[in-house]
């Protein structure tokens, strides 16, 4: 770990971006269509804006694909240590994206050889994993979940089987029972401290959470098993109780939120878009293919807090000064118009951002598990349900308001009832 000394005369640094015109990521009228914001930014900023973030705490957001992929590869400019961030001083205790952005020793704010020890021991832990049981065991939760709304003709996949399937599969492989109450919560909770709803409180979730891997990690250490936490504690690399803690939240969280919404939003395009409506049993148009666009123009993870400015430098004609706050665009990036000349953007190509870039971007192969996970629910849930169609009309969806995830509040089908 890097090591930064948060020191009061470092807090208090004034370099910050101060624009008048600088648009606030927070109660936005664009959340229900982002890439509207997305493209007044560009019109007025260029591919790097200034925004507000809750509380009017300034940051940049970074819009372009080059400026996103220029970052996350320069991690001796752009570092991951939130400790560097010249804003600490405005920042209250009950910030509502502080679990985003509060320094904890976990991989995703470890730099340099300490993070590639912490990343290597998820990435052998993950490795361990095997993608035709992952399968198998999709199958066969999928298979639970529908026949529990199949028999009624109608269901909301959402909260039935959206969210409820990868959160089962995380639990299952970090060595969790996937049904007890104790492990909905955890479920429950990781949501609200990393996309809280109004009236939530995200510090007093993560907490919790913090709890309940830390009991997970004692029951391992007394008695492994063929999982990842096992795996984790057992490495030679030798993490402590509190790193592996730290890292297992990161890896369940990654799992479960962002494939959820991989789901729910693959479903949206297979259910309204008639190029997949039509011809995805007729296997013209596959789910693989749909998955892949969703990653283009429907990412789940937005945006990603962020990256703090070593020292001054420039980004996008922007002055960066050190201790800055970069918001990474992934939604924006991926859809750039400088990589997708006159507006047309293609899903024959996984060059895509939206599992980040450079060496913080998800571990291998955390791609793959979540692909696994999101094709097996989709592709059973059509096999099961053939005839599944919208209850609503596609413009009644409504989206979660967050800047940060784009998934859907609900999406109501209808089917000819199957018995169970």
């Amino acid at each position: 770990m890097t090591d930064i000394d948060p020191a009061p005369d470092t807090l208090t640094a004034p370099g910050c971006p101060a624009y008048p015109d600088a648009v606030p990521l927070a109660g936005l009228e664009y959340q229900q269509t982002p890439s509207e914001l997305y493209r007044s930014l560009r019109r007025r900023h260029g591919p790097v804006a200034p925004v507000l973030l809750d509380g009017d705490i300034p940051a940049w957001l970074v819009l372009g694909y080059t400026e996103v992929t220029y970052v996350t590869s320069h991690d001796d400019l752009f570092a991951r240590d939130s400790r560097r961030w010249n804003q600490w001083h405005a920042i209250p205790a009950d910030w509502p994206l502080l679990p985003y952005v509060g320094h904890q020793p976990s991989v995703l704010f470890a730099e340099g050889e300490e993070h590639r020890r912490r990343a290597g021991v998820i990435t052998q832990a993950l490795a361990g994993i095997d993608q035709f049981e992952l399968a198998r065991d999709c199958r066969q939760l999928a298979g639970r979940l529908i026949a529990g709304f199949a028999g009624s003709g109608r269901a909301e996949l959402m909260s039935g089987y959206a969210h409820a399937l990868p959160m089962r599969a995380a639990v299952r492989f970090c060595g969790m029972p996937d049904g007890s109450p104790e492990t909905q919560g955890l479920v429950e909770d990781l949501r609200i401290s990393l996309d809280a709803a109004e009236g939530d409180d995200p510090v007093a979730a993560y907490t919790r959470v913090g709890e309940r891997i830390h009991r997970l990690v004692r029951e391992k250490r007394e008695r492994p098993g063929p999982d990842v936490t096992s795996r984790m504690l057992t490495h030679p690399a030798g993490l402590s109780d509190e790193e592996t803690v730290q890292d297992l939240i990161s890896v369940i969280a990654a799992a479960q939120q962002p494939t959820a919404n991989w789901i729910g939003n693959t479903l949206r395009l297979l259910l309204t878009d008639e190029r997949f409506a039509v011809n995805v049993s007729g296997g013209r148009l596959s789910v693989g293919e749909a998955l892949n666009e969703v990653l283009w123009l429907d990412t789940p993870t937005q945006n990603f807090i962020g990256r703090w400015a070593v020292h001054d430098t420039q980004l996008g004609g922007r002055q960066i000064r050190a201790g800055d706050c970069l918001v990474l665009g992934l939604a924006a990036a991926n859809t750039d118009p400088q990589i997708w000349p006159e507006a047309h953007v293609g899903a024959e190509n996984s060059a895509h951002l939206s599992f980040s870039n450079g060496e913080h971007r998800c571990p291998y192969p955390a791609p793959l598990l979540a692909d696994v996970i999101a094709r097996t629910a989709i592709e059973t849930l059509l096999e099961r349900l053939p005839d599944l169609v919208l209850e609503v009309e596609p413009g009644e969806l409504t989206w979660r308001p967050s800047i940060w995830m784009r998934g859907l509040n609900d999406l109501p089908v209808l089917f000819t009832p199957v018995a169970p």
